[in-house]
């Protein structure tokens, strides 16, 4: 099954999670590497689980400015290059004849601002099966009255995630502010949002120390609103606080630190070891004599194709991002 488009299909998705006490995780992306290393962990949990149809969520950001990755997806740096290219490589590895075809892919445009996607916003939207709308750095009452506009003028073509308040950077100061019940009823009575993302202990980019998820709080939430909880900022969270998910109400998950972060060590040690294989024997014996690289590393090798290409390095971040990826699968759909 190709990309679910369509508000109704999309919201259908969703309803079908909720029979199935599943919580759709949406994975953020900014490479091919990382589009296809989703997509193939989905499509074998899928079929280790009997699951061929498994929903899935992918997405990224555009202008975000906290990580812009639609500009990221293209050496060129542009935004409007790299959104089509994210789309295209969709189109192609959801087709009839890809490995990934039977799953649904749910494709969503995450932290999309109102100013700074102003011309992303004009666009046609259609190709989409949901956007986060952030107006999350205005005043609460500008937020909502800008999210009910936006909600007005397209929520008849896809489903529509709103920003109670801001999930904030773990490097930057405030209060951080826990989302109150009182305020993400109001939010949702006055935008008609399909989800909302709350405040609910956890921040972008947080060491696991730092952070302790309010499972109580999305439960009362959920009470006054309904199961309709995205929940951002999930990549440094202990498994054991999140497993429970379905539970607090929440419907959908945002991922991207953890499928970066934890993948990137994986190709450094490697790279370490063949250290000569990578970068030929004198380079690597001078890594070895400024301390860079340890005895252990391999410094006597010839320099060697299948160590020194793209491939290589893009094969072992693919196969680490698959595993990561499976082990959220692991998570909220078993």
């Amino acid at each position: 099954m190709p990309v679910v488009t369509g508000r109704q299909s999309v919201l259908d998705v969703y309803a079908e999670a909720a029979e199935r006490q599943w919580v759709i995780p949406t994975i953020n992306t900014e490479c091919q590497t990382s589009t296809e290393a989703i997509l193939a962990a989905s499509a074998e949990f899928a079929a280790e689980h009997g699951i061929p149809d498994l929903p899935v969520g992918i997405g990224l950001t555009n202008l975000y400015f906290h990580r812009p990755q639609a500009p990221l997806y293209t050496h060129t740096g542009l935004w409007q290059i790299g959104m089509r290219m994210f789309l295209n490589d969709l189109d192609i590895l959801t087709g009839p004849d890809s490995p990934f075809h039977r799953l649904r892919v749910l494709v969503n445009l995450d932290h999309i601002q109102w100013d700074a996607d102003r011309e992303l916003l004009e666009w046609d939207l259609r190709r989409f099966s949901s956007i986060m709308y952030d107006a999350s750095l205005l005043p609460f009452e500008e937020n909502i009255r800008m999210t009910a506009r936006f909600r007005e003028e397209r929520g008849e073509e896809l489903v529509i995630e709103g920003a109670c308040d801001e999930i904030r950077e773990a490097s930057e100061e405030g209060s951080g502010d826990l989302t109150t019940p009182e305020m993400a009823e109001r939010y949702v009575r006055e935008t008609g949002v399909d989800i909302i993302v709350a405040n609910l202990g956890t921040e972008h980019r947080a060491s696991a120390a730092d952070l302790t998820y309010h499972g109580d709080l999305a439960r009362e939430i959920t009470r006054r609103v309904g199961r309709r909880l995205c929940l951002h900022g999930t990549s440094s969270v202990p498994h054991d606080q999140v497993r429970r998910l379905f539970h607090d109400g929440v419907v959908k998950v945002n991922i991207w630190t953890a499928i970066e972060r934890d993948s990137s060590p994986a190709l450094l040690e490697d790279m370490a070891r063949n250290a000569a294989r990578v970068a030929g024997t004198a380079h690597a014996a001078r890594l070895q004599e400024e301390g860079l690289l340890g005895p252990a590393a391999d410094t006597s090798s010839p320099a060697d194709l299948r160590f020194f290409t793209t491939a290589y390095r893009q094969g072992i971040v693919f196969r680490e991002m698959k595993r990561i990826v499976k082990e959220f699968l692991e998570l909220w759909y078993c």
